[in-house]
């Protein structure tokens, strides 16, 4: 059993730290996804049945200047007493003011308080301690369920940690998901372990690269980074994108692997276009030999059967990033081949660990978010989780 679900919250006030920083309509404020809302209710609901009281805190958007409209939690309080079952969730119009102080401390057993968007205060980004402090005074025990802020050394994420015992601090469900699964993949991975690498730029992935290359039997590679690899190496890549200050490090990536025994895979052929827009025009070529004036955005037939092949072999899969520019639907078959292998994988038994903003829209948007292991909530977390560092928020809970 974990240590929440362990813990008995009767007659506590828990204050969570909930990752509600989710996209709103830009006239209306309608919630437009849900997803890390929705994600929390399970740690939420688990309290209030003890008969403990929840007092949730978050951040919402990147306010510059203090309060703005746009930028506020109360936009969130209809839907989430929904997501609760229609419980009637209170709201304090500040995050440490007197009136947060108040509704707080009137708090009965089995009901919910948000409180507004702690970035209305710079000193949540800075990690302040006294602004921690206030915040701590307001709940028995501290919670944290948010994954997505995990890699964030704020006040609500890492420092209010400080302020109780060891026994009133904890992971909520979510975390407790997310750092299970992340441990599972990276240090008790069954073998073969294949890493899906995508996205555009090696170089927002070379720390995590480097880091699996200790780690995976193989690394796949997609998305506009591929082509960086392939210029690297020699090829002809046309339009197509590249960091060439980076070829150096994918030819050194690429020598690592091999002197490790990593097989890395990069795609044999590419749908090219001829201008990045849905109505280019397209066709096929390998991808590394695309002819001038053309790019490529998604990888083609002979990848997606080469690595469909290599993932349905795997017993570990994580993946991070798209294939190609999946939004667009002349170049999402790639991303959709890679989806259902990773589905078919999952099925015939292989733990599977989908993370990053793009890989989870991916698999939300083709309707596999239930056919794989674990889909994170954390992009940056997630990506900084796998590069090796040590996230502040999770190191705060386990001090």
């Amino acid at each position: 059993m974990s240590k929440f679900s362990d813990h008995n919250f009767a007659g506590q006030k828990a204050l969570i730290r909930v990752d509600f920083n989710v996209p709103l309509d830009k006239q209306t404020f309608a919630i437009t996804d849900d997803n890390r809302m929705r994600a929390t209710i399970p740690t939420i609901q688990k309290i209030l049945k003890d008969g403990g009281s929840v007092i949730l805190m978050s951040h919402l958007g990147r306010p510059k200047d203090g309060p703005e409209e746009k930028s506020s939690l109360k936009h969130l309080v209809k839907h989430l007493s929904e997501l609760l079952g229609g419980i009637n969730v209170q709201f304090a119009n500040d995050c440490i003011g007197e009136e947060a102080v108040e509704k707080a401390a009137a708090l009965k057993p089995g009901e919910v308080l948000l409180l507004e968007n702690l970035r209305f205060y710079k000193q949540e980004e800075k990690g302040d301690e006294a602004f921690a402090e206030k915040l701590s005074q307001l709940g028995d025990v501290y919670v944290n369920d948010a994954f997505g802020t995990a890699h964030r050394a704020h006040a609500s994420t890492a420092v209010i940690a400080k302020f109780f015992p060891g026994d009133k601090k904890m992971f909520g469900l979510v975390m407790e998901g997310e750092v299970s699964s992340a441990e599972k993949v990276l240090h008790a991975n069954e073998k073969p372990f294949t890493a899906i690498i995508g996205g555009a730029k090696v170089s927002d992935k070379i720390l995590i690269l480097e880091n699996l290359l200790e780690r995976a039997t193989d690394i796949i590679i997609g998305g506009g980074m591929a082509y960086t690899f392939y210029k690297a190496e020699g090829g002809q890549i046309g339009n197509s994108l590249c960091e060439n200050d980076r070829l150096d490090k994918a030819k050194e990536i690429l020598e690592k692997a091999m002197a490790k025994g990593v097989c890395i895979h990069l795609p044999n052929d590419s749908i090219i276009a001829d201008k990045f827009a849905a109505d280019a025009n397209i066709s096929t070529s390998l991808s590394n030999n695309i002819p001038d004036g053309w790019m490529g955005l998604d990888i083609g037939e002979m990848a997606c059967e080469t690595f469909s092949h290599v993932i349905k072999n795997s017993k570990t899969i994580l993946w991070n990033g798209p294939m190609g520019v999946f939004e667009m639907e002349k170049f999402q078959h790639g991303t959709k081949t890679i989806a259902t292998a990773v589905a078919k994988a999952t099925e015939n038994g292989a733990f599977s660990l989908v993370g990053g903003g793009d890989s989870v829209a991916a698999v939300n948007q083709f309707g596999f978010a239930d056919k794989v292991s674990y889909v994170s909530t954390g992009g940056g977390a997630m990506l900084e989780y796998f590069e090796g560092k040590v996230l502040p928020g999770i190191a705060a809970i386990n001090e």
